[in-house]
Order: C-alpha cells, then structure tokens, then sequence
C-alpha cells in the first residue's frame, strides 16, 4: 500500500450507486440557497420518486423548523435502506478523478480521497497538516453531529485546498487518467441547470505511484521553518468537517480512549481504523483554473440601512456615493480590492451604494467585526443575518423590504495559504468557493457506522 498516512489522507472504499443518474441522486451542497425554499421544493419535484443523495441529506434551509427530529430520523432510515436494498454497486477502494464543468462554463478539477481526523484541527494557529481557512462556531456543531453520529453512510459536500502553483496532485492525476485510457465511472448532468460532471477510478499502482509522488512535492514545498507541514487547507465544509472529527472524538472516549491536556483523543485499541477515523473529501487545487474565489456576501434583516452603512464607514474609513444600477455597483466591487456594495429600498425606491475603503487587509476579515459589534449594540438576534452565496441573490433579496444586503469584493489566491497560516482562520463565511451551483454535489458516498 502507497505511504498516503503521512499526508494525512488514505484511499476510500467508495459506494457508488447503480446505473447512477446524476440528474436526479447528485444534489447541490445543504448549506447553499438558504434563503430560497423555492429552490429546495424544485430539487424535491426533480428527485421525487427517484433514488437521491436528498433523501439522505438535511437541507439547511429546514434546518430551524419543528420537524426536524423526524426529518434525521427518517435520512437515518433511508441510508439503512439504500444499503439494504442495494441501491449500491459493492464498494471501491479508489481515489476518483473528477472533471466538472459549471453553468459557467467554467471546468472544475477534484480528486476525491479520504482524510484521517487525526491531522486536521479547526483551532485557531493550528501547526496540523490539515487546518480551518474560517473561524468554526462551536453551537453549529451539535445539530450537525445529531445527522453523523450513527449514520450507515456519509456523502460530502467539503472540499479540501491544495497549495499546488505546479499542477501536480489533481490535475497531473488527471493527465495520467486520461493518458491511461480509464474509463468513467460516472458522466452526467447535474440538476437545475448545474453543468454536468465525470468521474474516473484511480487505483492501479501506477496511478497511486502518480499522486503519491505528488503529495511528497507538495508536502516538501509547504513545510515551514518549524518543521510543520501545511498541506490542505479547508475550502468549504468546515464545520461539516469539524463535526465529523467532534464524532471520532466522540466514537473513542466511548470505547475507552483518554483525552489528553491539549484536548486531542486517544485511540482505543482495536479503533485504529474505524470509518469514522476518516471523512471523505475532495481536493481541489486552489491555483486551478476552473475555480473562481467568491466572496460570500451579507444580508441583515429589520435594521437601518443608513446607520449600518454609517457604522461600518465610521470603522473602516473612505467614501460613500451612490451608484446608478446593480451593474454600475458589482463591477465596482468586483474590481475593487476592499469596497462594499449596499443594496436595500428606502421609500420604496432601489439603492446601490458603494463604499470604497483604504483598507489594505482581506477586507472581510475588517468588515465582519464591525458587522458583529454594530449587531451588538441593538441587541439584533442571531436571525437578523444571513450569509449567502451569489452576486444574484444579493441583489434578489436587496430589493425586498426591511432588507439590507452587503456585496464583498473577490479574495485572493495567491496569499490564501501564508495568510492562513500566519494570521489562523479568516472570519466564518469569508469565501465561496464559486458561484452557489457550483458548489460541491453530492454523489460518491462512504459506509461510516454499521
């Protein structure tokens, strides 16, 4: 077996359903349109009747409502069914290669892997070989343990970033794939419009050879003075990962394992390789051209549109003028390395305003403390923001009364990684790894607990 340990990954055992339709099983990310139930019925009329990755997921969009306990229950269920009934081919001990092409037009490149829960941390200036990219909130990660803890399966939304300027791991995966002449394990469209999406098997030795030597590049070209190795770095997902490592912890201080004084676990034995030791992933390169870095934008409810703007120009500085259009008002943005866009009806006439700052820093990390603070001081609850994803949306929603929606400008690549590491996690909700389609969708899925 290829000496994947040391980069804090390992080959999965990779379920697959049979005669797979992406177009109805693959489902968009549950943390994605939370705003928008309309969204969430149409995927439901798409799948209704048909086997899909919905049916074993818990859309955040239904995430507060009174029936949730039985909505787990029942995705509990339908795993054990799915197993039962062998919706699944037997399952593959592979990587997958993944090609997908958005609604963009944009093509996206992933390897699909698993990760040891052991060499990742969420906690902020963590030396792991696999570290949060946005600060964690630990009251999010309960509700979500509830959906893991004893699930039969798991099917990931959480991607994985990948410091690799040279294009060795993923795309050079894909190089040799195609050079082999595997063929696909999956090619189809996604639903609601999403583009479409291939997968291939990596598992010949030759190909493990491949993306073993590419780790140990990577690893060597990442490791700091202190000897630490920053290897991937949480893209999206974080606190679906962070509840998948609070279950492992979980599975071994039920089976006899220790805590110890800097809060890690010890494992039980006979738990060394437990499924839920592991969390399936897919890394995406961070320098690969298919992949846009989003902002993801703000959304306040029932507050002053002006003294919010008046809060966060008094913190940060610069100017304020108005903008003609919502075009006039996202290129400013886009173009911009620290303005914000203001989108909200005063009098019921339409507002774009544009805040441009002389701040130098990633201008969320300055934004959202302001954010934070200002809700603060008018005792807002925590239902009076949201945090969403699409230039689009922001506009849709701006334009509805007592609504104030904040367009963010782009982040960037190049200082992604020794930001992260310098400074620890970014603020919660700072990037979006693409447009809210183009974010993961389900499909490869993983057995977890019996």
């Amino acid at each position: 077996m290829k000496n994947f340990k040391s980069y804090g990954i390992s080959i999965p055992e990779i379920l697959l359903p049979k005669n797979i339709d992406t177009a109805t099983w693959s489902v968009v990310a549950c943390d994605q349109f939370t705003q928008d139930r309309d969204y969430w019925q149409n995927v439901e009329k798409t799948a209704e009747g048909k086997n899909s990755t919905l049916n074993i997921i818990l859309p955040e969009v239904y995430l507060n409502d009174a029936d949730k306990p039985q909505r787990i229950e029942k995705i509990k269920a339908t795993m054990k069914e799915y197993i039962a009934s062998g919706v699944f081919n037997n399952a593959e001990k592979e990587f997958i290669y993944i090609e997908r092409t958005t609604a963009y037009g944009r093509v996206r490149h992933g390897l699909m892997a698993a990760i040891d829960l052991d060499t990742y941390e969420w906690k902020p200036f963590s030396k792991a070989l696999i570290r949060a990219t946005e600060a964690t909130i630990i009251e999010r990660i309960p509700p979500r343990m509830e959906i893991r803890r004893g699930a039969p399966i798991e099917s990931p939304h959480i991607m994985l970033l990948v410091n690799d300027p040279d294009h060795l791991l993923v795309e050079g995966t894909g190089d040799a794939v195609k050079k082999a002449g595997v063929k696909p394990c999956y090619d189809g469209k996604l639903m609601q419009n999403s583009g479409s999406i291939t997968g291939w098997p990596v598992a010949s030795d030759e190909l493990l050879n491949n993306v073993e030597d590419a780790l140990s590049k990577i690893a060597k070209a990442n490791t700091k003075a202190d000897g630490s190795v920053f290897m991937f770095a949480v893209g999206d997902g974080n606190h679906s990962l962070a509840t998948a490592k609070a279950i492992w912890d979980e599975v071994k201080l039920n089976n006899g394992g220790k805590k110890l004084e800097d809060g890690t676990v010890t494992i039980p034995e006979g738990f060394e390789n437990h499924n839920a030791r592991y969390a399936l992933i897919e890394i995406v390169n961070i320098f690969d051209t298919g992949l846009t870095f989003e902002p993801i934008h703000r959304v306040l409810f029932k507050l002053e549109s002006a003294k919010v703007i008046n809060a966060v120009k008094a913190s940060l500085g610069g100017s304020v003028k108005e903008c003609s259009s919502k075009e006039e008002l996202s290129a400013a943005v886009k173009n911009s390395a620290a303005s914000f866009g203001f989108v909200f009806l005063e009098n019921g006439t339409q507002k774009y305003v544009l805040l441009e700052t002389p701040v130098k820093e990633l201008a969320v990390a300055r934004i959202q403390p302001v954010i934070d603070e200002y809700l603060k001081e008018v005792n807002a609850c925590k239902e009076q923001i949201d945090y969403i994803h699409g230039t689009e949306e922001v506009f849709r929603l701006g334009a509805k009364e007592d609504t104030l929606s904040i367009l963010l400008p782009p982040v960037a690549k190049d200082s992604f990684f020794a930001t992260i590491d310098g400074r620890g996690p970014l603020p919660r909700k700072s990037f979006s790894m693409g447009e809210a389609d183009e974010k993961r969708f389900y499909l490869e899925c993983r057995k977890l607990f019996d």
